[in-house]
């Protein structure tokens, strides 16, 4: 990290959950390399849940972009929000770095994974890469950035 650096150019917007009245089910993310960055940061965001709904994310690794052989990563699973908990209107962070995968098996890909159980509930989540190791981030950001200033 540079002092001088701005945002964009320390942080990349990879892939997002677009936020949506969620139906119950799964939604995920594009897979991402790990490659570029020396660590990832996943984001849930909920809305109102609806009635007696649960809302479950994890992030997930593979080893291509594809998803072959994909499986949970250890530890990056969050402690279930529920709408009887006050699980509404909140934040959840996830860091992931890439030494935390299967590396020695060679999994690389990194996605980030929402479900919604019972009832739909307004959900989001983005996954976003950190200290970029070749480049500035700016140049590995989604192509639904649309501008940066």
């Amino acid at each position: 990290m540079f002092p001088n650096a701005k945002g964009s150019e320390e942080i990349s917007l990879l892939a997002t959950i677009d936020p949506s009245s969620q139906a119950v089910g799964v939604l995920t993310t594009s897979w991402i390399s790990v490659a570029n960055f020396h660590a990832l940061l996943a984001t849930v965001e909920t809305g109102v849940l609806g009635a007696s709904a649960m809302v479950d994310a994890q992030l997930q690794q593979a080893l291509d972009a594809s998803g072959t052989s994909s499986k949970i990563i250890t530890n990056k699973s969050i402690t279930q929000l529920q709408q009887a908990a006050s699980g509404s209107n909140k934040y959840v962070l996830i860091n992931c770095k890439p030494e935390e995968l299967d590396t020695v098996n060679g999994f690389g890909f990194v996605r980030l994974s929402i479900t919604v159980g019972v009832a739909a509930s307004l959900t989001a989540g983005k996954l976003l890469g950190v200290n970029p190791r070749y480049a500035t981030a700016d140049a590995f950001n989604g192509v639904n950035v649309a501008q940066l200033i």
